[in-house]
């Protein structure tokens, strides 16, 4: 797992070995909400609505990137 992206006490991580479909792991204090990267929904988990929204609004922006990181680490 790394670390990729933080902001506004949120941080985005990628697993390496994760399984399918495309996501991310964005972290909350002790909440944790898994959002796919293609469609941006919460796959599983849960966020408070104030920072599902931030990180849907950021995700958006960076979807391209958060695709792209995917890509070259599962081959």
């Amino acid at each position: 797992m790394l670390t990729y992206f933080t902001f506004d006490g949120i941080k985005v991580d990628l697993y390496f070995d994760d399984h399918p479909p495309p996501h991310f792991h964005a972290l909350y204090a002790e909440y944790e909400a898994i959002i796919t990267i293609q469609s941006l929904e919460v796959y599983r988990g849960y966020l408070p609505k104030k920072q599902l929204k931030t990180v849907l609004k950021w995700s958006k922006e960076y979807q391209n990137i958060l695709a792209e990181i995917w890509e070259n680490n599962h081959k």
